[in-house]
């Protein structure tokens, strides 16, 4: 199953920005198909540690047969909850892929994806209570429209947000197709994918409350690395990159940085190196790595 599960991105950057000592113990909190973890697995020892989280019950099936590690099923923003549970107070590094998984794509009934028509769901940990059913059809016009203008940054989500209602006044919008029909005015032939890849994200991201649990996830590491520690963090939008560029310069997300006593900057990370992007070969193998970034930062 694994080799299908997912395509791991910016695979060899990722874990080369962890600076893996052999007798560490690191975490992979999005583990997915694996891919990250077993690269990183390669380079340990046998003192080495590693730790991994995925709230996708799917993804247990990929799990790894090693001494040297342990597959949490939880959701990150735990990550000081569950290493605490393991006695692990401390670590030397942090990778996180915050893409959606191509299994997650490819699985039509999880309805992640624009090209099926599927039932509204969209929740990566299938037993939470809200879906994209929820969202749709129970959150007020100026809810819904929030959600597409803050998530999907659609400027005309006031309208879409009043198709919808008008739409599921005459019945429930169950499925991703009835979806797109209610909305069939605002996705001209040349532009419906990426606008309807715009109103997915932001379904997806209220579904799942990403943006919330991405901010719980990142203050949470400097607490858990250890000084010289790394994280070494893939994002697919903007609105996740702004945050941890935004957390990796200033140590939180609004406002200026804190300051010492004597006007010094005073921040719990820095960065390391610039910005990395997939190469034009990787992208060709894997048009899903098209909109990667990764940043690297180290525990001061």
């Amino acid at each position: 199953m694994t080799r299908e599960y997912h395509n791991p991105v910016l695979l060899h950057e990722s874990v080369d920005g962890l600076n893996i000592k052999e007798d560490g113990v690191y975490v992979d909190v999005t583990f997915g198909g694996g891919g990250h973890s077993r690269e990183i697995l390669r380079r340990l020892g046998k003192e080495g540690r590693l730790f991994a989280f995925d709230q996708d019950e799917d993804a247990l099936a990929n799990t790894i047969e090693d001494d040297r590690f342990q597959l949490i099923n939880q959701n990150f923003q735990f990550l000081k909850q569950f290493l605490k549970f393991y006695g692990i107070r401390k670590v030397d590094g942090i990778l996180a892929d915050f893409g959606v998984s191509s299994h997650q794509f490819d699985e039509a009934e999880r309805g992640f994806s624009i090209r099926f028509n599927a039932d509204l769901d969209m929740r990566m940990n299938r037993n939470s209570e809200l879906s994209a059913y929820q969202v749709i059809n129970k959150y007020s016009q100026e809810n819904l429209a929030s959600v597409l203008f803050q998530y999907g940054e659609l400027r005309n989500a006031n309208a879409m947000a009043n198709a919808i209602l008008e739409s599921r006044s005459e019945t429930p919008i169950k499925t991703t197709g009835q979806l797109k029909e209610s909305l069939k005015r605002f996705l001209p032939k040349m532009k419906e994918n990426k606008i309807l890849a715009q109103i997915y994200q932001a379904i997806r991201i209220e579904v799942n409350q990403e943006i919330e649990v991405l901010k719980d996830f990142l203050l949470q590491t400097p607490e858990v690395l250890k000084v010289g520690g790394r994280l070494s963090l893939i994002s697919y939008h903007s609105l996740e990159d702004r945050l941890v560029k935004r957390f990796i310069r200033a140590g939180k997300f609004e406002g200026e940085p804190e300051k010492d006593f004597y006007g010094n900057i005073d921040v719990p990370l820095k960065k390391v190196g610039g910005l990395i992007i997939p190469s034009a070969e990787e992208i060709g193998r894997n048009n899903r790595a098209r909109s990667a970034k990764l940043r690297i930062a180290e525990r001061i």
